[in-house]
């Protein structure tokens, strides 16, 4: 019987690491296609705010998982999962190389480790009950309950947390179960911290100076919730409170933005360092000659 795996080439990093171009560039020298792995990029209208590449950017190379639910909808990690397997598999089947591209940890995780999710229904009335918990709260319960709290599991992620303690009083095991479904290359993006400050804050800039604040203006014109925008992430968030009056100035918005971005992309690097399969590439090098290198090498 044949257990070979067909092979996933990854490509992770943090914000404004470049991530996607290297992806686009990659796959254009290796005839591939990608499929995202960004919790935020899966919702239509979300482009500037996601940092979601352009059909200009894509420069002809086919993406997968972009724009499949609308703002507003609840999409789970089993939904992305689905998705992406079916995208990926579609790929393989078609004779071509598979890319999955993204900052997404858990989105990453999901598919290069083989999580085994559960199809269970939501509990709606526990779910709603967890979520109007503080964070503070979140933390208690966890560490009340747990003897071992996982490495993988943020403490400082009020996401994650509310996740984590809906199994917690479900009774369910917060570890998740991995049958890995592809033999997978993990290249890992990102650049020594200044540097990636003075990128991080560039990219805000640019995207503010693009419309980001409009687009989420008009994500509200539109319906969209403000308990929705705010668990979008950081950007979301931000602009929401902003446009809500919650700041005395967009100066002070802007600088209290770029320094929770900053420390996102520091738990990022947290979060992706316990992966022990990752090649971080030299940035400041010819990290194309050094990601081909290794691609040449786990393709052959």
């Amino acid at each position: 019987m044949d257990n070979k795996k067909d092979k996933l080439v990854v490509i992770l990093g943090t914000n404004a690491s470049g991530k996607s171009g290297l992806g686009i560039e990659l796959a254009l020298k290796y005839g591939a296609e990608i499929v995202s792995a960004d919790s935020r990029q899966v919702f239509r209208g979300l482009d500037l705010g996601s940092g979601k590449v352009t059909k200009e950017e894509m420069k002809g190379v086919p993406h997968y998982l972009l724009d499949v639910a609308e703002p507003g909808d609840f999409f789970s990690l089993k939904e992305y999962q689905e998705l992406a397997y079916k995208a990926i598999d579609d790929i393989i089947l078609r004779g071509r190389q598979p890319f999955l591209v993204g900052g997404t940890g858990l989105y990453v995780n999901s598919i290069a480790d083989g999580y085994e999710l559960s199809d269970a229904p939501v509990d709606t009335e526990l779910r709603a009950k967890v979520e109007a918990m503080s964070l503070d709260e979140l933390q208690t319960l966890v560490e009340e309950k747990l003897k071992n709290i996982p490495d993988t599991l943020d403490m400082k992620n009020k996401r994650r947390l509310e996740r984590a303690a809906e199994k917690i009083l479900q009774g369910k095991p917060l570890n998740l179960e991995s049958i890995k479904r592809y033999e997978t290359l993990c290249l890992g993006v990102t650049w020594e911290r200044a540097k990636l400050y003075k990128r991080i804050e560039e990219r805000l800039d640019r995207r503010l100076d693009e419309g980001m604040i409009e687009e989420v203006e008009g994500l509200m014109e539109r319906g969209v919730s403000d308990d929705f925008l705010y668990r979008l992430g950081l950007e979301y968030r931000y602009i929401m409170l902003y446009l809500r009056g919650r700041f005395k100035d967009r100066e002070e918005f802007r600088t209290k933005l770029f320094m929770e971005i900053r420390h996102l992309a520091k738990e990022q690097m947290t979060w992706f360092r316990k992966r022990k399969d990752v090649h971080w590439l030299n940035m400041e090098a010819d990290p194309m000659e050094e990601a081909g290198k290794l691609i040449d090498a786990f393709l052959k």
